[in-house]
């Protein structure tokens, strides 16, 4: 099968999660024996055109006019993403699919499913509303309602959890059936051969301090500023511990300043961002990841998390209450609940028996549900049912147009008789006179 993707971000562009599992189902989906075609953004030096291990990635640059707001950035990409698609269908002939990755991407998706009458599906990795708690602003009503128009196109729509399908029903009152419940995965051999390092630990904390880490975006949703406010508890009953927050964002200044005012600043270490080897070493290192997120549609960090074999807290919301089995593969906290998640990290930091069963669990639950073998044959089952409505649309459609022409045949068949007895009696009429 021929597969369009189209994604916004794709290695080593990352901005949010959505790159990982682009990258990750591309290239199982290659694996597997099918031609897969990115077109995604060019950020930085990275080459316009690159086969990277069988995934043909196509980057598009943004137009060389300013655009003067990130909508009209997204849609200048779009434009290019379009002319894109268009030369290498040209040169190569159609796509059987195209896989369109958030609203993002969603005009260029919608005009190349027109134009060359191709199915298409598309991923909805989360939703304005969501990340906002509503739609306040124009920007994000416009977002919204793009979203919207994306799911609606669709022959069919992908999403990562079960609490993101009761989302896009109530927000955009899609079929039931229509929309597909496949959750992201991770790499099972991540962590293969990747120990604990002790020098690379001591970067961050001394030998006898506890390491709770917090791994992704410095954004509100994550909930980050609830995971501080948890910390004067925590180093009350545990006082070797140091909260290890990893990742960028627009949050960190205000996050600083709460650590400051809270005089914990001396054990709140902002690690920035890090690269994949060391996002690796640094699970290795955790004690415990904590993930206090307010909005998350699934949670693939937690997966990694558990994966690598460190103990979760979690929230109790979106993907992550899915993921997580209160006290069997994880622990739980009531979202925005500092006092909550302070109790659920002390108990795993105090009770070793804990902490290792629920790690036992956690790494059990990955290979068997998160594994790509699954998502990818679930992704693929999901293509071939837009491809079989796409099919039947078009026999219905050419079916409706048969019919209709032979109706107007028959019309016309019947319409004969009758102007010729209407002449005939003319004439008669006529003879008579």
């Amino acid at each position: 099968m021929k597969i369009l993707m189209l994604s916004w971000e794709y290695p080593p562009r990352v901005v949010g999660g959505i790159s990982r599992v682009v990258y990750d189902l591309s290239h199982k989906l290659v694996k597997d024996g099918h031609d897969v075609t990115v077109i995604t953004y060019r950020d930085g030096d990275v080459p316009y055109v690159e086969n990277d291990d069988g995934v043909k990635v196509n980057r598009v640059d943004n137009f060389m006019i300013a655009p003067n707001n990130f909508i009209d950035w997204v849609m200048q990409l779009n434009f290019n993403m379009i002319a894109r698609a268009g030369e290498i269908i040209a040169e190569q002939g159609n796509f059987d699919i195209i896989h369109a990755h958030d609203w993002l991407v969603a005009y260029a998706a919608k005009t190349l499913k027109v134009s060359f009458n191709t199915p298409m599906i598309c991923t909805i990795h989360a939703t304005e509303a969501g990340r906002n708690s509503g739609i306040r602003t124009d920007m994000q009503k416009y977002i919204n309602d793009t979203e919207w128009m994306l799911t609606y196109e669709a022959s069919e729509v992908i999403v990562n959890s079960n609490y993101m399908k009761s989302e896009l029903q109530r927000l955009f009152g899609l079929p039931y059936e229509k929309i597909n419940v496949v959750p992201n995965g991770v790499n099972l051999n991540s962590f293969n051969n990747i120990y604990r390092d002790y020098d690379f630990r001591r970067r961050f904390a001394m030998d006898n301090e506890k390491i709770i880490l917090f791994m992704g975006r410095l954004v509100y949703e994550k909930g980050i500023q609830h995971l501080i406010s948890a910390m004067p508890k925590i180093l009350n009953s545990y006082h070797d511990t140091k909260l290890i927050i990893a990742g960028k964002g627009g949050m960190i200044d205000e996050l600083r300043r709460e650590a400051d005012s809270l005089g914990i600043s001396q054990k709140v270490y902002f690690a920035g961002y890090l690269n994949s080897k060391d996002v690796q070493k640094m699970y290795k290192c955790a004690d415990v990841s904590v993930f206090p997120s307010t909005y998350e549609p699934f949670g693939i960090v937690a997966i990694e998390a558990m994966l690598a074999g460190t103990p979760v807290v979690v929230s109790d919301i979106g993907g992550l209450n899915e993921i997580v089995e209160h006290g069997v593969t994880g622990m739980k906290s009531y979202a925005g609940n500092p006092n909550s998640l302070a109790d659920s990290i002390l108990a795993l930091l105090f009770d070793h028996k804990l902490a290792d069963e629920v790690v036992k669990n956690a790494k059990a639950k990955v290979k068997a549900e998160y594994n790509w073998n699954k998502i990818t044959s679930d992704t693929f089952f999901t293509y071939q049912k837009a491809i079989c409505e796409t099919m039947a649309e078009r026999q219905a459609k050419q079916t409706a147009q048969e019919n209709a022409l032979k109706e107007q045949q028959k019309e016309k068949k019947v319409s004969k008789p009758s102007e010729i007895t209407n002449l005939l009696s003319f004439k008669k009429r006529q003879a008579y006179a």
